[in-house]
């Protein structure tokens, strides 16, 4: 026979081989794969129900699979399963979490707000992307894990937006907090949350780098407008987008810093004293600012730029260091 004709004969068996051992393994595979899809489904559906639950509204199975953006013929097995194994229950088609379906949600709360504490703690990932990573392990660890990632940070209260984390028994703080548009105008504040969902709302806020912990004033609020100064800078958003911004006053104890700016607004002939650190600069980032001599009450001043203004080497006790201005607005300041 043809040596080309053998050749081939042998490629098109290995095709073959190739094909049909996908094939299997694709078909082995696949009533895994549906299980698990249906144990996240029936954990996202659990845990928008908890967050429905705790803004003390209803929902319906329209309003879950608008929210989760999956079809209700998709959904609907899904919620009939979790309402026989005593999950849920549904009445007039409004849902709700029975005692065992709060206690598993309150589980996958936990170990989402964890995993977003971890992310903001021990890794570079942007803020932005928290949400949609923790979103993905929420369905992988187990108890043993979660204890472990708990401890690792040292049991915390709150994740990096500011929300309560349940602790192993699933309680959680109370928070007293209220949407900046509900703010009193001319009283300072301070901002402990800012709500990651939706993520077009806070991505809007993120591009404006409103950080929690930063204090703040309201110039000018309307039903439709709020005109706020946080930091040096005036910001107006939509009383839509300002909703996502939850707010307290500040403690007896807190010192209003009227004229606190952000080290990155400092210019060449200005000399200024350092008022602190955001609550938001975190892990090895903090940790560098430190052992670089960014303490409260320490003078600083512009060194050297580059021509477009960042990094910006700045003379600290003597030592000029250079920072990217996304750190530099982690720094507040007090111009001289």
């Amino acid at each position: 026979m043809n040596p080309a004709v053998i050749n081939l004969l042998v490629f098109f068996g290995i095709v073959l081989v190739i094909y049909l051992g996908y094939t299997l393994y694709q078909r082995s595979t696949l009533p895994l794969n549906a299980k698990k899809r249906e144990k996240n489904l029936t954990e996202d559906i659990l845990k928008q129900l908890f967050h429905v639950e705790h803004s003390e509204r209803q929902a319906t199975l329209s309003d879950l699979s608008g929210a989760l953006k999956v079809r209700r013929r998709t959904i609907l097995p899904v919620v009939e399963a979790a309402t026989a194994s005593g999950l849920l229950t549904m009445n007039d088609d409004i849902l709700k979490l029975t005692p065992e379906g709060r206690e598993y949600a309150v589980r996958i709360v936990r170990v989402h707000r964890l995993w977003e504490k971890y992310l903001a703690e021990k890794t570079g990932h942007n803020p932005s992307e928290w949400h949609y990573l923790a979103e993905k392990m929420e369905h992988k660890l187990d108890e043993k894990d979660i204890a472990e990632l708990s401890s690792i940070l040292g049991d915390p209260l709150f994740d990096p937006h500011g929300d309560p984390i349940p602790d192993n028994s699933g309680e959680m703080r109370d928070v007293k907090w209220k949407p900046l548009p509900s703010y009193p105008v001319n009283k300072p504040g301070k901002i402990v949350h800012i709500e990651d969902e939706p993520g077009v709302i806070y991505q809007q806020i993120l591009d404006k780098k409103i950080l929690i912990g930063s204090q703040f004033t309201i110039t000018e609020s309307s039903n439709n407008m709020v005109t706020f100064i946080c930091e040096g800078q005036e910001h107006r958003f939509s009383s839509i987008v300002a909703a996502n911004i939850n707010v307290m006053p500040l403690d007896e104890e807190e010192v209003y810093e009227a004229n606190a700016v952000r080290l990155s607004s400092l210019h060449e002939g200005e000399n200024a004293t350092i008022v602190g650190l955001s609550q938001e600069c975190r892990g090895a980032s903090r940790r560098r600012l430190l052992d670089l001599g960014i303490l409260p009450g320490t003078g600083i001043e512009v060194d050297m730029q580059s021509p477009l203004r960042d990094p910006v080497a700045y003379r600290v006790r003597n030592t000029s260091i250079a920072l990217r201005n996304e750190l530099a607005d982690f720094i507040l300041i007090n111009k001289i």
